[in-house]
């Protein structure tokens, strides 16, 4: 008779994310159900991001996108723009060590141009201090819309025609894809969005096609670690087709 032990198998990993989006909404009714200023609302809704990226490590989620301005967002009230904006370079300077020491690089997609240039100066700077890192992606949508994204890429691509670059008749999903703001990064996974609103905002329109959504009526400020986990938890237990059949 045998005397060795019976073989006991690990539990399989959790199935996580490559790339995860969100939307990060209701800064501004958080700081409303708080008798607080909207600014305030998004300063700890900044607390969340920070939480967000060590979270991403921990797990192992190499990509975070995270919708931080909206091309639409330009038209809010100046000085709630302007703190935004202010808001943004704090941000930037506060967290680099923070990227530093999780080796997560820094990168923005939108129409950064409309930034104002201090901002920029700021932005481009973190971006070049870790452009390095292959540990982990932070991406900061700024300044972005979906919609506008695919117009850019349109554009492109019939400059490219017409300058006889490109064969019109060759044009198909690949081409799309390899003219937006980074065509590097794979498509998010999995797509977030708090505060309980049933709509993706134009966010990465093309890029969500087959992402799967969770949706929490938890405010942005308040989502934590916690919650996070809860959300791939909740991703690893869902079977994805990709419009195939069972």
């Amino acid at each position: 008779m045998s005397t060795q032990e019976p073989i006991t198998q690990e539990p399989p990993a959790p199935k996580v994310p490559v790339h995860l989006a969100i939307i990060m909404d209701g800064n501004g009714r958080w700081a409303k159900q708080q008798g607080l200023p909207r600014t305030k609302g998004h300063e700890r809704g900044a607390e969340s991001v920070r939480v967000a990226i060590r979270t991403c490590r921990k797990l192992g989620i190499r990509y975070l996108t995270v919708y931080a301005f909206s091309v639409e967002n330009w038209a809010r009230p100046k000085a709630e723009v302007d703190a935004l904006m202010d808001l943004l370079k704090r941000f930037l300077r506060k967290e680099e060590q923070e990227l530093h020491d999780n080796k997560v690089r820094l990168r923005a997609i939108g129409r950064l141009s409309d930034l104002p240039k201090s901002v920029r100066r700021e932005l481009n700077r973190v971006m070049h201090a870790t452009e390095h890192y292959k540990e982990g992606n932070l991406i900061l949508a700024l300044s972005y819309g979906g919609r506008t994204e695919i117009a850019a890429a349109a554009r492109e691509i019939a400059r490219k025609a017409k300058a006889g670059e490109l064969d019109p008749d060759k044009v198909d999903e690949s081409t799309v894809s390899t003219h937006l703001y980074a065509p590097d990064i794979p498509d998010p996974d999995l797509l977030i969005r708090t505060s309980g609103e049933m709509r993706i905002s134009n966010f990465l329109l093309w890029q969500i096609s087959y992402a799967e959504l969770y949706v929490t009526d938890i405010l942005w400020p308040d989502f934590r670690e916690e919650q996070l986990i809860k959300a791939v938890e909740e991703y690893g237990r869902r079977h994805r087709r990709f419009g195939l059949s069972e």
